[in-house]
C-alpha cells in the first residue's frame, strides 16, 4: 500500500491550495480517508475526512469552519483537500490517512506535504 500526498507549498495569507492524495494497493472505494496536520512543536491535529461506503460524505474538524473541502474520486483512487482563506496558523505538514475503521485513523499514512502560509 502506498499513500502519496502532493500539492503543498508556500501561499500568502488568504490564499488557496489544493492537496492531493493518491492511494494505491488497496480497494480504494472501500476505505475511509482522513487528513491530519502537524505543526512544529504541536501534536497531530485532525483536519477532516471522507467516509467510504455507503455515503462517501465529508466531515471536518472544528477549526475548519467552512474553509476546507474534502472530496474523493474513486475512479482515480484520489482524495483531495481544498483549502481556502488560509491563515498562518494553517502552516503544517499535512498527512493523508486511509483505513477501514470509522472511529480511528487507519494504518496507512503518507509521508506528508508541507504547507506554509506566510507573506
Amino acid at each position: 500500500v502506498q499513500v502519496v500526498e502532493s500539492g503543498g507549498g508556500l501561499v500568502q495569507p488568504g490564499g488557496s491550495l489544493r492537496l492531493s492524495c493518491l492511494v494505491s494497493g488497496l480497494p480504494f472505494s472501500r476505505y475511509h480517508l482522513r487528513w491530519y496536520r502537524q505543526a512544529p512543536g504541536k501534536e497531530r491535529e485532525f483536519v477532516g475526512g471522507i467516509w467510504g461506503p455507503p455515503n462517501f460524505a465529508p466531515y471536518y474538524g472544528d477549526f475548519v469552519k467552512g474553509r476546507f473541502t474534502i472530496s474523493r474520486d474513486n475512479t482515480k483512487s484520489m482524495c483531495y483537500l481544498q483549502m481556502n482563506s488560509l491563515k498562518p496558523d494553517d502552516t503544517a505538514v499535512y498527512f493523508c490517512n486511509a483505513g477501514r475503521s470509522g472511529s480511528s485513523p487507519g494504518p496507512y499514512w503518507g509521508q506528508g506535504t508541507q504547507v506554509t502560509v506566510s507573506s
